[in-house]
């Protein structure tokens, strides 16, 4: 089993930075990617980035440039530092990690609310 969860969320004005976190624990070992979805009230999940244990990071096409998603290993903990912020990027944040060998994502977290004021 792994446990995420996720730090860091909060209000802010649009321009505006917040860095999430999510702390990984358990067995670890078995992680392969990370990534981190949103979902804003009324919507669906939505993919923002995933960073693999080896390998190209990805960002939705809506954040590429202003979000960068990275990855501590000694820490098993992964990053999303959000710049320049704006309000349709209000949502739920969720963690998630898929497994070695498994397609999906197989745990998620909790979620972090981030809330982006025009």
């Amino acid at each position: 089993q792994v446990q995420l969860v996720e730090s860091g969320g909060g209000l802010v004005q649009a321009g505006g930075s917040l860095r999430l976190s999510c702390a990984a624990s358990g067995t670890i070992f078995s992680i392969n990617a990370m990534g981190w979805y949103r979902q804003a009230p009324g919507k669906q999940r939505d993919l923002v980035a995933t960073i693999p244990s080896g390998g190209r990071t990805y960002y939705a096409d809506s954040v590429k440039g202003r979000f960068t998603i990275s990855r501590d290993n000694a820490k098993n903990t992964v990053y999303l530092q959000m710049n320049s912020l704006k309000p349709e990027d209000t949502a739920v944040y969720y963690c998630a990690a898929s497994l070695s060998g498994t397609p999906g994502m197989a745990y998620w977290g909790k979620g972090t609310l981030v809330t982006v004021s025009s």
